[in-house]
């Protein structure tokens, strides 16, 4: 290992969480930092946690540059903090989203540039725009929606959404911010030197989250069954045909282990990371699934109208880093399901109380 100091931001969120504690556990000689500004509800408990493993915490925010005035030098920051909700500015001030999701990156790179550190920025699949992906043929058959074979369409194949595929049009704020960083990043790659990758990522899920109905869906479906609390499916016919590929936590890791030993491979490029068609789900068959794994059913509702910005089908392929690294998710969905429900059924009290 390289490294004898990686800052992770978001630290105490889901995914910087869990990212802190299984590089700890791996390289238990690397000093790793967890920065977090508590924004989520739920990721104050995670801090306990985070130091009984030996990670450092440090309270602050990306968007004050003083807050990431560190005094150790960092040789590689895990940019994990972000306002992930796709609803995030839509009939409201967008300044916090526009403020941690791009000018809080400025600031994570300027760190960056200051310590000569490499960087691995988890940006989203969010950044392909809504109106194109839905222009995708798809048929309906009981469960989902699926994408019609035989299109042709650049970056796009039967096994989904490849990153040749085009980034005109809207992509909702949250998509839009981290396109923006990006186009920054690549620009402080070629202009000061430092070394960065980006993981456009699809939906993430497993034990540690804290789902939310716009953000964390599986997590957010398995807590409403465990608990026994109504559901919506909203828009598309409001009958829970949509379909999103998921990734493990694990899988996440994996990926990004391999890119820290690998980074003069990976500088510079884009790789899309999700769990894949193999690893896809509807909400109609998430709904099945809870309500198999934990034996209680809920009343869901259907809500005709399309929230904005909400897409039918997303697929990710894997390829380029496949081919690039030989990663691919392991884990399947009955894995990330189970692991979900443990991690729910362990920590019920305190979740009970958060939600």
């Amino acid at each position: 290992m390289r490294y004898s100091t990686i800052l992770i931001t978001g630290g105490s969120g889901f995914i910087g969480s869990s990212l802190a504690l299984r590089l700890k556990d791996k390289y238990p000689k690397v000093k790793i930092i967890a920065l977090d500004n508590f924004k989520r509800r739920g990721s104050e408990i995670n801090v306990p946690i985070l130091k009984s493993h030996g990670v450092e915490f440090m309270h602050g925010d990306i968007r004050c540059p003083e807050d990431l005035a560190l005094k150790d030098k960092i040789g590689l920051l895990i940019e994990c903090s972000a306002e992930p909700s796709v609803l995030a500015g839509f009939g409201d001030n967008p300044k916090y989203i526009i403020n941690t999701n791009l000018v809080g990156t400025v600031n994570c790179l300027e760190l960056a540039r200051r310590d000569k550190a490499d960087i691995i920025f988890l940006s989203t699949s969010r950044v392909y725009p809504y109106e194109a992906i839905n222009a995708l043929k798809a048929k309906e058959s009981d469960s989902r929606f699926e994408w019609l074979a035989g299109q042709k369409a650049r970056g796009f194949s039967s096994q989904g959404i490849d990153i040749d595929f085009p980034l005109d049009g809207a992509k909702t704020l949250y998509g839009a911010t981290k396109l923006s960083s990006e186009l920054i990043l690549t620009e402080y790659i070629k202009m000061y030197g430092i070394r960065g990758v980006i993981n456009r990522c699809g939906v993430v899920a497993g034990p540690g989250q804290f789902g939310k109905a716009d953000q964390g869906v599986v997590t957010f479906w398995m807590l409403a069954h465990y608990f026994k609390r109504n559901l919506n499916y909203i828009g598309f016919g409001g009958q829970g045909k949509q379909v999103r590929d998921i990734l493990h936590v694990d899988d996440l890791f994996g990926l990004i282990d391999l890119e820290m030993r690998n980074f003069n491979k990976v500088n510079g490029k884009i790789y899309n990371a999700g769990g894949g068609k193999n690893c896809s789900v509807s909400l109609r068959e998430l709904t099945s699934a809870c309500a198999r794994i934990t034996e209680n059913k809920v009343n869901i509702g259907s809500i005709l109208k399309d929230r904005p910005g909400d897409i039918k089908i997303y697929l990710t392929d894997n390829s380029r880093v496949e081919a690039d690294l030989g990663w691919r998710a392991v884990k399947n969905l009955a894995q990330i399901f189970e692991d979900t429900f443990s991690w729910i059924r362990e920590n019920q009290r305190e979740l009970k109380r958060i939600i």
